[in-house]
């Protein structure tokens, strides 16, 4: 009589964990030494960049398990676990589906996480979020490009667009502010595909830091950094990210460099999306939201 087995994968079966070798893409400067510059969703015949891209294999550290032994003055990356569920994912939410719900239930629940967590901030200024999903017809998709999403140049010029008026901006300004992205997946179960990349503040140097302008449809142009390789850099991720858990990308600091905290190493964090090569082909797509935040204090 013929006998039949049956294989059964787990959840966990699905989720690459531990340490990785895996392909980054770092930022390499434009060949007749113009600014870097992005377009962002730019018309036809319109170049999306003037710079380019190098693969290289980078050991990327797991830190499941060591998840409180980073912190933002340190690294300016933190883990955060064991949050409730977001009232987006509830009844009267949208499950992420709507930019007006998501401003109105999943805003103050950020900035609550950050004064809560962040110690002496006392004002947030939320001015954005970004949806991302692999699917095909995704407005945004995971960015697999080593970048930081501000500089010092435009960190100063979003206090001054967001603050309530000019005087406010020139007052936030003579005290320490930062620009912080709240991460998080959304997928139900563990992320299984292009988790998130992210290198300590305190080993990148600055000189691997390169402004780019970022050009917008409106008008308005602000910075990113591309990022040029190094081997001192220590890149880390958090395997099978799940809902309850948030990381806390420091993206400015204006306390960093300036002696006034020795605490802070840094200020700023490279971070990208990467494709783990024991991804199992049939793995479930990331989807994750990434709101963008102006902390002040103290």
């Amino acid at each position: 009589m013929a006998t039949t087995t049956t294989t059964t994968t787990t959840v966990e079966d699905r989720v690459p964990r531990g340490d990785v070798v895996a392909p980054l893409h770092f930022y390499v400067p434009p060949t007749d030494g113009s600014t870097p510059f992005n377009n962002i969703d730019p018309p036809p015949g319109i170049p999306e960049r003037n710079f380019s891209y190098q693969t290289l294999p980078v050991t990327i550290h797991d830190i499941r398990g060591h998840e409180t032994s980073f912190t933002l003055d340190n690294d300016a990356f933190q883990i955060l676990q064991h949050l409730p569920p977001s009232s987006e994912e509830k009844e009267q939410g949208s499950n992420f589906t709507s930019d007006a719900s998501i401003t109105s239930l999943y805003y103050p629940e950020v900035t609550s996480l950050l004064l809560n967590t962040i110690p002496d901030s006392n004002k947030v200024i939320i001015f954005d979020h970004t949806i991302r999903r692999t699917t095909p017809a995704a407005p945004r998709g995971p960015v697999q490009r080593v970048h930081i999403d501000q500089t010092a140049f435009s960190a100063a010029q979003r206090v001054r667009r967001h603050a309530s008026s000019p005087e406010e901006a020139e007052k936030l300004l003579q005290g320490r502010y930062r620009i912080v992205n709240v991460w998080r997946p959304l997928n139900k179960g563990p992320v299984e595909s292009f988790p998130l990349a992210f290198a300590s503040s305190q080993t990148v140097k600055d000189k691997d830091i390169v402004p780019v302008e970022h050009r917008y449809n409106d008008g308005y142009t602000g910075q990113t950094a591309g990022v040029l390789h190094n081997e001192g850099q220590k890149w880390h991720f958090l395997s099978g990210m799940t809902g309850d858990e948030r990381i806390l990308l420091e993206c400015f600091d204006s306390w960093a460099g300036t002696g006034k905290d020795e605490k802070v190493k840094g200020g700023r964090v490279p971070h990208t999306a990467f494709e783990d090569p024991r991804q199992r082909a049939d793995a479930e797509g990331r989807e994750s939201i990434e709101v963008r935040a102006l902390v002040f204090g103290p």
